[in-house]
């Protein structure tokens, strides 16, 4: 079985003085998670779509995806999706997600979650189709587009300290879609301290020496997430 699970834990604090989680910042003359779930929701592929959202936001999550996907549906999939609470730490709501799928599902070693930020809108069928397809052969996979910038590490934040071969550097999008009992086994094997310094699901499976294969993103595939990434999403929604 193939499970999403949209990730829609954030406050937005980055994105400014507003009153509610940039997730649901009107894009258009719709929700910016409202966007990313119909991506899932139209998408024969997904059994289930897992949204995890803030706890006092969670009705509030419900009744937009009642106004705006479920009622508007004839097909009458309404229970397709189930919005649940999200974790402290992003791997901490995956892991969340990985538990509601546990206690209503029977899981076998090939079922599969693709995990996506919920501010991420214009995900496409495409890339939602080979993270499937890969995460099923390598048991993991992470969406990239090549670093057209020169990458600069430094140590001190004052000098550099290496300037990589940008033919290697790769910016990181989601989705990341894994093999559930995979990630799951995984993780369970790092230590607490490692847990709460992941800032990548991805970062899983290196730590343990696997290998996750990569898949080619796409640069309308952007993350809003400062005021300034809503007015180029809205010039991407206008181009659509």
């Amino acid at each position: 079985m193939i499970f999403g699970a949209i990730l829609a834990g954030g406050t937005g604090t980055r994105m400014g003085n507003i009153e509610k989680p940039k997730q649901f910042l009107l894009l258009g003359d719709k929700p910016i998670i409202i966007h990313t779930i119909e991506k899932f929701y139209i998408n024969n592929s997904f059994e289930k779509i897992i949204v995890l959202c803030p706890k006092n936001w969670i009705k509030y999550t419900e009744d937009l995806i009642n106004k705006y996907i479920t009622n508007s549906d004839s097909l009458n999939n309404s229970d397709k999706i189930e919005v649940i609470e999200g974790g402290n730490l992003r791997n901490e709501t995956i892991m969340n997600a990985i538990s509601y799928i546990e206690t209503n599902y029977k899981l076998t070693d090939e079922d599969i979650i693709v995990t996506h930020d919920s501010v991420r809108p214009f995900i496409t069928h495409r890339i939602l189709t080979e993270n499937i397809k890969y995460a099923a052969e390598y048991d993991a996979c992470d969406t990239v587009i090549p670093a057209t910038d020169t990458i600069v590490e430094t140590k001190d934040n004052k000098f550099i300290s290496n300037i990589p071969n940008r033919k290697n550097m790769f910016q990181g999008q989601t989705p990341q879609s894994f093999k559930i009992n995979k990630i799951k086994t995984l993780y369970n094997k790092i230590s607490d301290k490692e847990k709460h310094m992941l800032t990548d699901a991805c970062k899983i499976f290196s730590i343990n020496n696997k290998k996750v294969f990569l898949i080619e993103g796409e640069v309308t595939n952007i993350k809003i997430t400062y005021p300034h990434d809503l007015k180029v999403a809205n010039s991407i929604l206008k181009g659509y």
